[in-house]
């Protein structure tokens, strides 16, 4: 949620500045179209998708009154998996709301609307999940095999290149779908965690440093002799932080859109001091089904115990100071 109010101000001056309503497409007199990719369940996407719609009334209402006689009506979108809870979204939808609302199950690494049918696409900590685990990283007879991790730490170069190969192939087929599905001079607002450039490594984030403690966990739990080592080793979490340099590396290569803005955020609950209950609740419910799926649901409470533990033990090591932490705004325009 702080990367949703960070983006706020953000968002309410890059929208206006960059949007062009003198094309056809933006007529006020049909539905403007706003897709949320990755949205989860709520609150957070309601309160991005709000921050959205105001930008762009701003813009309308700016615009000459002849040219546009007013706002247009606003359709929204809400996108995410199949196994996603859609029944907590539609019952929490905000009953006074400015828009129109559907979902729309699927993976946004493939097309989900009609050609030229979309105006804004947004996307807020979604992207770093890949579509899959690049495979040699769980194979023991590949030089990515990574074992003694569950994520992408940095410090071994086969498995960070499987991984970035990975983020690429997904990346690429998330800017290819929106191209096709964004009318021309159409947006796409991303926010997402990354790598701050110049050498820094995933393990030195914050998401890093949970991760760390999350393998350490699983690895307690095998000295223990409730899961065999060979289990900890084939599971691996489908994320990948890039660097800023990588991501824009992606989106220039791919050529479909141009960067109107980038930078980072000012995070706000990176000034709050760290809250190590809060902290594990919000952990275990974000990785437990992924969790739940490979390892079962029998050992979920004692390896969210560990690791609540170990974050105890640990919570110097979440300083502001220290964490290398970068929440980034990408704000794109489609080619025409």
């Amino acid at each position: 949620r702080g990367v949703i109010e960070s983006a706020k101000g953000v968002i309410a001056q890059a929208i206006p500045e960059k949007l062009d309503l003198t094309s056809p497409s933006f007529d006020s007199s049909n539905p403007f179209r706003i897709a949320d990719f990755g949205c989860s369940t709520g609150p957070n996407t309601f309160i991005a998708m709000q921050n959205i719609v105001d930008a762009v009334t701003l813009k309308y209402q700016q615009s000459k009154p002849d040219d546009n006689p007013g706002a247009p009506e606003f359709h929204v979108f809400f996108n995410d998996h199949v196994d996603n809870d859609f029944n907590i979204l539609f019952k929490t939808l905000p009953p006074s709301r400015p828009y129109f609302a559907a979902g729309v199950p699927g993976s946004f690494y493939i097309r989900l609307f009609p050609a030229a049918s979309l105006h804004i696409a947004h996307s807020s900590y979604a992207l770093h999940w890949l579509s899959k685990v690049p495979p040699e990283i769980v194979d023991k007879n590949s030089p990515a095999w990574n074992k003694g991790k569950i994520y992408c730490a940095g410090n071994d170069e086969e498995v960070t290149k499987a991984y970035f190969a990975q983020f690429q192939v997904d990346m690429e087929a998330f800017l290819d779908a929106r191209y096709r599905e964004l009318v021309g001079g159409g947006l796409v607002v991303i926010q997402m965690p990354c790598v701050p450039n110049g050498g820094v490594l995933p393990s030195q984030t914050g998401a890093g440093m949970i991760h760390e403690l999350l393998g350490d966990s699983f690895f307690d739990m095998v000295n223990m002799g409730i899961i065999p080592e060979e289990k900890v080793n084939s599971f691996n979490l489908p994320q990948y932080l890039p660097s800023i340099e990588e991501l824009e590396k992606v989106i220039e290569t791919n050529n479909r859109f141009t960067i109107e803005k980038i930078g980072t955020l000012s995070h706000p609950t990176n000034a709050a001091p760290f809250d190590v209950k809060r902290s594990a609740a919000q952990v275990r419910a974000i990785m437990e089904s992924i969790m739940e799926e490979h390892f079962g649901s029998q050992h979920m409470d004692q390896l969210f115990g560990l690791f609540a533990e170990k974050l105890e033990e640990s919570r110097l090591v979440f300083d502001k100071e220290i964490r290398k932490d970068v929440d980034l705004f990408v704000l794109l325009k489609r080619k025409n």
